[in-house]
């Protein structure tokens, strides 16, 4: 039996030992700690040179790479000198290909977990090949080299500024601190520039016992990327609040191996000595053992992604209630609101709200950012989409710095230009409109509109429903997949739009998927509107009158789902006896919190919904851009809503949301007025009736006044003639 013993600076009570086979050969393995003691360390490594067939030393590796530059870490290199007989190892080799893999295993298994994720580094010198893939995902990268080598309050920001740093490193890494860096309120400063990183970052990259000295303030929530996290130490992360250890090193015959360890039995193993084992030794080995990185959640399962969401100012009305321009605003004329509105819409982008507290039943959760630019609808159809372009750009770059992993545009931003196909090209992350969310939304708050009004027959059979629907804005990107689900389910279908080419065409594209539709189209709302069941309005007119709601069927419900408003609130006072939605806003899973955004709380417009259930999901891609909006795609993200929690919200209207007694107070509206348009058509049709009557029983008097004067003597035509004349003269 051959012996292998880890000799670890780490505390003595995580100490081991057990007998295995191991690659064919039965090993006793042993593991000592010293308590942070390096003289017992090398007073160990001398009892136990020749005694033991190999020897790990668990302590930082002898040498590492960073970019062109190799350093040597003199400590290691002197305790390991003191073995002269024994294979001794401290594992640098397979800790660096282990921890590596650890972060491509979770990034596969995971789905793109650390995509634009904010990593923090306790040492990019020391684990610069796990920073470089690490860039692979992420150029949110975070280096504390300088201040817990230095002692310098200064954190390096990318891998450019590492290997800057690296240059001169070695010049001053082995230099004693200064004694006022060293102590007092310089040392004070540095550990609280780690702490503030280590809170605002997502993942930690560091050994496991340097965060012994941290707690759940910079801990809770994170990602922990180390090696070797025993059970004691992943229970006191679970009480640090981690979500998540990603432990490079493998657990085997019942105890997490550290890569010294199990680089020590190796070479007990195969008899070789650490300077013999090739690449493909450790691959052939790995392979055969079936080993893998551990993923671990201390505190059950959590995933936590980001999301990044752009709005607007709708008006000017927004301006109102920022608080530097909100007294002023009150004393103003009209002229410096107009002036203002012009000068926001240059402004850069900011962080309107943080949004936390969204949590779907499959156990994910999200936060993300509601980024503001600052043109108003006005001010963005006044400028070229170059302009818009450059703003959303930089939102993007705001986002990405933030982490957010997928952004999604609101309101006018996904009109301007090519509705986010140039943005998603240029952006550094992807990008949707929302517009399969907010199509899908948008019917279902009307299907749930008309059956609570209860004016329309049940369909008797799976056919279409008898009931007639316009789509005003049919070519549009939202209108379109409006006027398809729409084919699929009414009687008589009309397309409404100016664009009657597209029109046409759109026309043709449905007849295709849903054969027998009645699609009628017209240039113009108002033509077919009296007849109307239901209306959706999907325009980009930025508050033009799109329809005359004093012509629209008493009963109707419209789904408003343009933004500004197609209908404002006076245009929609004048009818009470019609339900008019604002498109179709969804209710989110979880305790959401956010900054007021127009709607009641935990509400979302659908476009922002669509966002979050892909960064629930974990789908960032571009999943939305472009005016054309697939069907499969709609019918896909109303799905995965339903599965990550999402529900329609209260149907609401200009006023806030309706309540049972307002529905059923439109509803008697309603049917007071057809009754009266009943009568007055009653009326008319008796009228008519009455009318005709009376000249039927005129006919009989008529035809014998006729036949009496047929009976007269003819009267003499030149007797005639001098009256005539008279008559014409008097008059």
């Amino acid at each position: 039996m051959k012996t292998v013993v880890s000799i670890s600076l780490g505390p003595s009570s995580q100490d081991f030992e057990f007998t295995a086979t191991f690659l064919g050969e039965k090993l006793h393995v042993r593991r000592v700690g010293t308590d942070g003691s390096t003289a017992r360390a090398a007073k160990l490594l001398k009892e136990w040179d020749g005694k033991a067939d190999a020897i790990g030393l668990g302590v930082l590796k002898e040498s590492y790479r960073a970019g062109a530059h190799r350093f040597v870490e003199q400590d290691s290199v002197n305790l390991t000198s003191l073995v002269r007989t024994s294979p001794v190892t401290t594992g640098g080799r397979l800790g660096d290909i282990f921890q590596e893999w650890a972060v491509r295993h979770a990034q596969v298994k995971l789905g793109q977990y650390f995509t634009n994720a904010r990593v923090l580094f306790f040492s990019g010198l020391a684990d610069f090949k796990l920073a470089m893939s690490m860039a692979e995902y992420t150029p949110n990268l975070q280096f504390a080299d300088p201040v817990l080598q230095l002692g310098v309050p200064k954190l390096l920001t990318s891998l450019d500024a590492l290997q800057l740093y690296a240059t001169g490193a070695h010049y001053v890494k082995d230099w004693p601190l200064p004694d006022v860096m060293a102590t007092g309120p310089v040392k004070e400063w540095t550990r609280f520039v780690l702490r503030k990183a280590m809170q605002k970052a997502t993942v930690v990259v560091a050994p496991v016992h340097s965060l012994d000295e941290f707690g759940l303030e910079e801990l809770a929530g994170k990602t922990v990327v180390t090696a070797a996290a025993s059970d004691k130490r992943v229970e006191l992360l679970k009480d640090k609040g981690v979500h998540m250890i990603i432990d490079g090193a493998p657990e085997l015959f019942g105890h997490v191996l550290a890569p010294n360890l199990l680089d020590a039995m190796i070479l007990a193993a195969t008899g070789k000595d650490a300077e013999d084992m090739l690449e493909d030794d450790y691959l052939e080995i790995i392979t055969d053992l079936q080993i893998e990185p551990r993923i671990l959640y201390p505190n059950g399962f959590k995933r936590m992604n980001r999301f990044a969401f752009v709005i607007h100012p709708l008006s000017q009305e927004y301006f109102k209630k920022v608080k530097p321009i909100e007294l002023l605003s009150q004393v103003s004329p009209p002229v410096f609101m107009n002036s203002l509105e012009k000068i926001m819409a240059y402004a850069p982008p900011f962080v309107y709200s943080k949004v936390t507290g969204i949590k779907s039943p499959t156990g994910v959760e999200t936060e993300g950012w509601l980024i503001s630019v600052g043109g108003t609808p006005r001010e963005i159809m006044n400028h070229s989409p170059e302009f818009t372009y450059r703003r959303l750009l930089d939102a993007a770059a705001m986002a990405q710095r933030l982490g957010a992993q997928i952004m999604g545009l609101g309101a006018f931003t996904k009109v301007v230009g090519d509705a986010g196909v140039t943005v998603a090209k240029r952006a550094p992350l992807p990008i949707t409109t929302g517009n399969s969310y907010s199509a899908s939304g948008a019917l279902w708050a009307a299907h749930d509109a008309v059956l609570r009004m209860g004016l329309l027959a049940p369909p008797k059979d799976k056919g279409r429903v008898k009931f007639k629907a316009m789509v005003v804005g049919a070519t549009g990107a939202i209108g379109s997949v409006c006027a398809r689900l729409m084919a699929r389910v009414a009687e008589e279908v009309y397309l409404v739009s100016p664009e009657t080419a597209k029109l046409l065409a759109l026309k043709e594209s449905i007849l295709q998927e849903s054969p027998g539709a009645k699609i009628f189209l017209s240039a113009r709302a108002d033509k077919d509107i009296a007849d109307m069941d239901m209306i959706v309005t999907a325009t980009s007119g930025a508050g033009k009158k799109v329809l005359d709601i004093m012509k629209v069927k008493p009963g109707c419900v419209i789904t408003d789902v343009a933004r500004p408003l197609d209908l404002p609130a006076e245009e929609v006072a004048k009818r009470p006896d019609v339900l008019v939605i604002e498109s179709g806003e969804i209710l989110l899973p979880g305790d959401v919190q956010m900054k007021n955004i127009g709607l009641p709380k935990g509400v979302a417009y659908a476009c922002l919904a669509e966002t979050i259930v892909l960064a629930l999901e974990g789908r960032f891609e571009n999943f939305t851009v472009g005016r054309g909006i697939e069907w499969e795609k709609v019918r896909e993200i109303y799905k995965l809503g339903l599965r990550h929690g999402m529900k329609l919200a209260e149907i609401s209207g200009v006023n806030g949301p309706f309540t049972d007694a307002d529905i059923a107070r439109v509803r008697e509206l309603a049917l007071a007025a057809r009754a009266e348009q009943a009568g007055q058509g009653a009326r008319k049709v008796a009228g008519k009736a009455a009318a005709v009557k009376t000249a039927t029983a005129k006919a009989p008097a008529a035809k014998k006044a006729v036949a009496t004067k047929a009976r007269r003597p003819a009267v003499k035509k030149t007797a005639a003639k001098p009256a005539r004349k008279a008559e014409g003269s008097g008059a």
